[in-house]
């Protein structure tokens, strides 16, 4: 299927302001730039946006590997949150890769009726990146659209990004991670079999299935709300290979305070507040108990302050 092709599915009834991106967490920069292009729509056009549900880089260097912050379907929902009406998610593929970028410009106008484009200062789209700023001007004037370029989000003193939300989630700096996405992160995976270690010591743990491909963050004891049937409920989660019993496999397990549920099968929602200790092996069984009291304890400190940060 085509650009055009795809595009037709979603082809709107009215005009577009519209803007293209991978979008990957949906986080402050994207919002920063989602806010100028829903007031630039209001109130004749509709807002808009392209998607990708897997990041260009990949097709374009093979060698390529990135983590995402956010499924396909959690960035549409994000993206909808925000206030954009038409959101079109497509596939980045070797083929639309090679599109001239007249072509590509083409489409959106036909298809999408687009009256204005809402881009950042480093987009191109097209092959070999050709239709950067300069291009898109030139085309608006000719086929009936405006470009604006919004200037990136600034916080401590760098541009908001997705890369730089990956590094800190990967180092396990929460605090960071969530300051840069306006909210929680969140990570999900179906609640499969574990060998009951947890259960045996007391702290009975949901085991995770996190799906290939999505950032994890880095080894440690986290401060966690669980999502369970909508309700956020306090937890403590376990990233790590559990030194204590000299274990290999890496678990993401989350400990749900006062629940006793059976979720095998299920899926699990896990936003992280933020990282209470490094992961560590203790002499002891007995040593490793009061740790994990000790870590219930501080994780309850840390949900009672959070406020539930959220996009803005």
């Amino acid at each position: 299927m085509n650009l055009r092709q795809q595009l037709a599915e979603a082809a709107p009834e009215r005009g577009t302001v519209l803007t293209i991106g991978v979008f990957d967490g949906v986080h402050r920069g994207h919002c920063h730039l989602l806010r100028r292009l829903i007031d630039a729509a209001q109130p004749e056009w509709m807002p808009a946006a392209i998607t990708f549900r897997n990041h260009p880089a990949t097709v374009l260097r093979p060698d390529f590997q990135v983590n995402y912050i956010t499924t396909p379907e959690a960035k549409v929902n994000l993206l909808k949150a925000q206030g954009v009406e038409l959101v079109i998610p497509l596939e980045f593929t070797r083929d639309l890769s090679q599109m001239d970028a007249g072509d590509f410009t083409r489409a959106l106008v036909d298809v999408l009726q687009l009256k204005g484009l809402v881009i950042g200062p480093d987009f191109a789209l097209g092959k070999d990146r050709q239709g950067n700023e300069e291009f898109l001007r030139r085309t608006g004037q000719e086929l009936g659209f405006w470009v604006e370029t919004v200037e990136p989000l600034i916080i401590d003193g760098a541009a908001v990004r997705s890369r730089r939300i990956r590094q800190t989630i990967t180092d396990g700096d929460l605090t960071a991670g969530n300051k840069l996405l306006g909210r929680e992160f969140h990570l999900s995976g179906e609640v499969v079999q574990g060998d009951q270690r947890g259960r045996e010591l007391g702290f009975p743990t949901a085991n995770l299935a996190v799906k290939e491909g999505m950032v994890v963050p880095g080894d440690g004891i986290y401060a966690t709300w669980a999502i369970v049937n909508g309700q956020r409920l306090p937890s403590a989660t376990s990233i790590g290979i559990r030194p204590t019993f000299g274990l290999t496999q890496r678990l993401v397990e989350t400990y749900i305070f006062e629940f006793n549920e059976d979720l095998y099968g299920k899926t699990l929602g896990v936003e992280f507040v933020e990282k209470l200790r490094d992961q560590e092996a203790f002499a002891s069984v007995e040593a490793l108990i009061d740790q994990v009291n000790q870590d219930v304890a501080d994780a309850r400190k840390s949900l009672a302050e959070d406020q539930g940060v959220r996009i803005g």
